[in-house]
């Protein structure tokens, strides 16, 4: 199996709760699961390493990444920072182009949601967030927004694993689409803050037993 979809599966078993904080990632397990190279292996366990999925610890392979409750309540205030001001300066109301482009995205976000797809749920989602905040005109910023998602990525998909929640964040795209379609920055930038708390919340509840560094 390539490396690129190696890296894939083994994003959706941590994104979507199949492997869990501080579980072992186990290479003679991964050689013979996707049938490849222990150097492939190593190249995936560094790659997901570098979206924070992942950490090798010297003489204990590699653990699902598991953040202290200071560092999530660290790496959420950046991404509360971060996309706001993305939201800040996205152009309203949206050029139609970008407009319909993120309104294709949410389409086959509503069928992921309508078919509990969890891993549509996840690609789609991820995909509607990279692209709105791509339209802000700042590479750098965008970016940063990029690599603080990725990182966020083992702690906030917990939530979408909820039907309730999945379709409270789609009814919350389309909010979202609305405020650009008409140009409401207030509601945008109120929109791009008060959806991230939940997903944080959700997984404190659900590992704090096991978080390092004591319990939300």
């Amino acid at each position: 199996m390539p490396l690129e979809a190696i890296v894939a599966a083994l994003e959706e078993d941590i994104v979507l709760g199949r492997l869990h904080p501080r579980e072992r990632l186990i290479e003679d397990e991964l050689l013979e699961r996707f049938g490849a190279t222990r150097h492939t292996i190593r190249l995936a366990l560094m790659e997901l390493d570098r979206m924070g999925l992942v950490e090798r610890i010297p003489n204990r392979g590699a653990l699902v990444r598991s953040y202290t409750v200071e560092e999530i309540n660290q790496l959420y205030a950046l991404r509360e920072l971060l996309e706001t001001e993305a939201a800040r300066l996205i152009p309203l109301p949206l050029p139609r182009d970008a407009l319909e482009e993120i309104e294709a995205i949410q389409v086959l976000h509503d069928a992921a949601v309508a078919g509990h797809d969890l891993a549509a749920i996840y690609r789609s989602n991820h995909a509607f967030h990279r692209k709105l905040f791509a339209c802000c005109g700042n590479v750098f910023l965008s970016n940063a927004i990029d690599a603080a998602s990725d990182r966020a990525n083992g702690i906030r998909f917990l939530a979408l694993a909820s039907p309730v929640e999945a379709e409270r964040v789609r009814l919350q795209h389309h909010e979202i689409i609305d405020a650009l379609r008409i140009g409401d920055r207030d509601a945008l930038v109120r929109l791009c803050r008060v959806r991230l708390p939940a997903s944080k919340g959700i997984y404190l509840r659900a590992y704090a037993s096991i978080l390092p560094d004591g319990a939300a």
